[in-house]
């Protein structure tokens, strides 16, 4: 477990995780009225929290699949990712790729938030990469 400091508006909600093998910690909505997403809509979403993580460590906020699923509702930017040295508000970019409307309430489970360990990469300028079996083919060049 890592340390993550919580700051939460008074009408959120804490995320939770569900299960002791749980990855990712549920995050809810926090709104001052009920969001409808119709199909094709994209809306940011509200959480009315923010988190202090340690240096090294991001968050990824992630779609929640029973939503994917039974309502076509995904997170854009997935995995969102939230820094270690970001003190605003967490917001779900939500889109609505199903065929119904669909209201979020608040209180409602919109996301699930994973922490991981940063590695930060030191970059060294070169002429030439090496080449490999794979090379460049990439975007399904082994078939389907």
């Amino acid at each position: 477990m890592i340390p993550v400091k919580i700051k939460v508006s008074p009408e959120a909600n804490i995320p939770e995780y569900k299960s002791t093998g749980s990855a990712g910690a549920d995050v809810f909505a926090s709104l001052e009225s009920p969001v409808t997403l119709y199909p094709g809509d994209i809306k940011l979403i509200s959480t009315g929290i923010a988190i202090e993580l340690p240096q090294g460590y991001e968050a990824q906020i992630r779609p929640r699949s029973g939503l994917a699923l039974n309502h076509g509702l995904t997170l854009l930017n997935t995995p969102g990712t939230i820094d270690s040295d970001y003190r605003g508000e967490i917001k779900i970019i939500l889109a609505n790729f199903g065929k119904k409307a669909f209201t979020i309430e608040s209180g409602m489970r919109i996301a699930q938030m994973v922490f991981c360990k940063v590695y930060r990469g030191e970059f060294t300028t070169v002429n030439e990469i090496s080449v490999t079996k794979r090379n460049d083919g990439g975007f399904g060049h082994t078939g389907i």
